[in-house]
């Protein structure tokens, strides 16, 4: 486990010195896409401010399933964040919305377009009085368009689905909300982008993702294959529509997945499966003709691979460097990260005991990931928020005596 370290705080209680130390987000965003770009940025080193309604975050009712009563799906994207609940139909909490925001480096929201406009939480008007503030909008489908974004209709509308599942079978979804996670990635490079580019100029800007977009940027090399190609992939089921073998295969018990991107890796499991005659097969000699020819390859494989089970030919071919993997359920999955000594899981502590959580996955060897917050109570964070707010406007106040 990768545990907290004790290095000095600053006054939200965070761990000094991180690669992004200094940065206050003011997050206003809620369910999954953005609220998983402003934890990564947290895990850095940012100091992230998490302003919700009256009722929290949609997904601290998400169940099931939970951990001690709190959704595990809140839990998922909420670590080193400190949380003040706020009705921006209130005068007085807007206000505080408001020095919240003029307050921060970076703010951000995944509202449908315009709704921020009418209490003033807009680009434009915060810009007028914090010329460095980085705004970062998430969206569906766009600034133009008010569809609500949700990740599944995004796999339905982008055409993911339609390249997911059996190819006789009816299109299928991802098992995770892809495309917000990938739009959260996008979003946080831009975030980045945009600070950096502050750094020289002192001006901030507006940052735009949206979760069409994303999508179709994610599909990559299936997405190219209509855009210059001017192809329409459909579903393959578990094959790969450019390389074979390159899936799961069934073995004497059990299926392992074998992965042969080059000819090189392909000699590997042909001499490891005592077949050197597939090598100079002209069916089989290269990628694109194994791909042609995988209806007849495939029983061969089966073939040679039923003599023994998925883990005696998963250890056989990856001591002989031939890509393979078992097919692990997510406990198997963590075991799995574990053993090669990843440490995927990192302890925290909160108000009812330790909990763990899934661990940064970006490694830094100056400034790595800390780990200060467990997930934010709703509203557990007011106090210090609000003496935080009374301390820059004394200082910004001094400051001004001083000039």
């Amino acid at each position: 486990m990768i545990e907290p370290g004790g290095q000095a705080l600053n006054d939200f209680s965070r761990t000094q010195g991180g690669s992004l130390d200094g940065i206050i987000i003011a997050d206003f965003s809620r369910v999954l896409a953005a609220p998983y770009a402003t934890m990564l940025l947290a895990d850095l080193g940012a100091t992230v401010v998490k302003v919700e309604s009256k009722n929290g975050d949609d997904t601290r009712n998400f169940y099931p399933p939970n951990h001690r009563g709190v959704s595990t799906y809140y839990l998922s994207c909420n670590r080193n964040k400190s949380s003040i609940s706020l009705d921006l139909n209130d005068p007085e909490d807007l206000t505080t919305a408001k020095k919240i925001a003029s307050n921060a480096d970076v703010f951000v929201e995944n509202f449908r377009p315009g709704t921020l406009d009418k209490f003033g939480l807009d680009y434009d008007s915060l810009a007028q009085d914090n010329r460095g503030l980085v705004y970062a909008s998430l969206t569906g489908f766009g600034q133009g368009n008010r569809l609500p974004g949700y990740d599944i209709l995004v796999q339905a509308a982008s055409g993911f689905m339609s390249v997911t599942g059996d190819p006789e079978g009816a299109p299928v979804r991802a098992g995770i909300p892809l495309f917000d996670v990938i739009t959260g990635l996008h979003m946080a490079i831009g975030i980045l982008s945009a600070i950096n580019h502050r750094r020289d100029t002192g001006y901030g800007q507006r940052v735009t993702t949206n979760l069409l977009s994303s999508a179709l940027s994610g599909m990559a090399n299936q997405a190219a294959a209509f855009v210059p190609g001017d192809t329409v992939p459909g579903r393959t089921g578990n094959d790969h529509p450019s390389l074979y073998p390159y899936g799961p295969i069934p073995t004497g018990d059990g299926e392992l997945v074998i992965a042969c991107g080059t000819d090189g890796q392909f000699k590997i499991l042909a001499r490891v499966l005592g077949r050197d005659e597939w090598v100079d097969d002209e069916r089989f000699a290269h990628t694109y003709l194994r791909t042609a020819n995988r209806e007849q390859l495939r029983p061969l494989l089966i073939d040679a691979l039923s003599s023994s089970s998925a883990d005696h030919w998963y250890r056989k071919l990856s001591a002989a460097g031939c890509p393979c993997a078992p097919i692990n359920d997510l406990r198997g999955g963590f075991e799995y990260a574990s053993k090669l000594g990843l440490e995927p899981v990192t302890r925290l502590n909160d108000a009812t005991g330790e909990i763990d959580l899934v661990s940064n996955p970006i490694g830094l060897s100056r400034t790595p990931a800390t780990y200060d917050l467990a997930p934010p109570a709703l509203n557990q964070d007011e106090n210090s928020i609000l003496a935080w707010l009374q301390g820059r406007a004394t200082d910004s106040f001094s400051d001004g005596e001083a000039c």
